[in-house]
């Protein structure tokens, strides 16, 4: 079954690129290209898409200001060149936010996400509530392969050309750049708080202004980013002050 896409952007080379990423993936058809949201809006009375690929800076209206004014949307993978919507944006459940000039790879990463939540969302229709099978990838350590759940990561952490990663069983050390790592984990459930540490944010104990806990390890926060560290952990859940 085919994910129905719909791009709304005002830039035509950004458009085209969309457009030539989605070509090339068999799963995805493309059913329309709009300009603004009022536009995206109009295209939406007559047709029925699965994924909507949403700009932010668009004229009359921005990409966020449409997530607030519709209360039933298919997904949304959001695409801008600003990284600064990023927590705002995923306060409305968008499947993922992809910074332009938007690389193939990444494209692939974020339509994949799409395409198991359709998946599952039809499983649910035909056979009730599924539990999806816990997300892992292979690494190369010690000379075998190891099976690594993310839902057990707890933090990631770079050692030169290495990186080492704190699962809730062990520590698993392995040939790759932190960068790698970071573009094929959720960016919803990990977030790079120091140059040379990714954390899980459900795992996090505690933090203060320059450190997390995590069990019984500190991680260090950047200083340069802790405000957006700080907000980051604390988007979507209740917190007191």
């Amino acid at each position: 079954m085919k994910l129905r896409c719909v791009i709304a952007d005002d830039e035509p080379l950004a458009c085209e690129g969309l457009a030539r990423h989605i070509e090339v993936v068999d799963y995805l058809e493309l059913i329309g290209i709009v300009q603004n949201p009022v536009e995206l809006d109009q295209l939406m009375e007559t047709e029925t898409p699965d994924l909507i690929f949403l700009d932010i800076e668009m004229p009359f209206m921005t990409g966020i200001d449409f997530l607030k004014l519709k209360s039933a949307l298919p997904p949304v993978i959001l695409t801008t060149a600003y990284p600064n919507y990023a927590l705002e944006a995923f306060q409305f459940d968008v499947v993922d936010y992809l910074l332009k000039p938007i690389t193939f790879n990444r494209f692939f990463k974020a339509v994949k996400k799409a395409r198991e939540l359709q998946f599952l969302k039809d499983q649910k229709k035909t056979s009730g509530t599924v539990q999806p099978e816990p997300d892992y990838f292979f690494i190369k350590c010690e000379g075998k392969y190891e099976k690594i759940r993310t839902d057990e990561i707890l933090f990631v952490q770079s050692l030169q050309n290495y990186v080492m990663i704190r699962t809730e069983t062990g520590k698993y050390m392995t040939l790759m750049s932190l960068k790698t790592l970071e573009e094929n984990l959720d960016p919803v459930q990990f977030i790079r708080v120091h140059k040379s540490y990714i954390v899980s944010v459900s795992k996090i104990n505690s933090f203060e202004q320059t450190e997390i806990r995590i069990g019984d390890e500190l991680v260090p926060i950047s200083r340069s980013n802790k405000e957006w560290v700080h907000e980051k952990i604390l988007s979507n859940k209740y917190f007191f002050k």
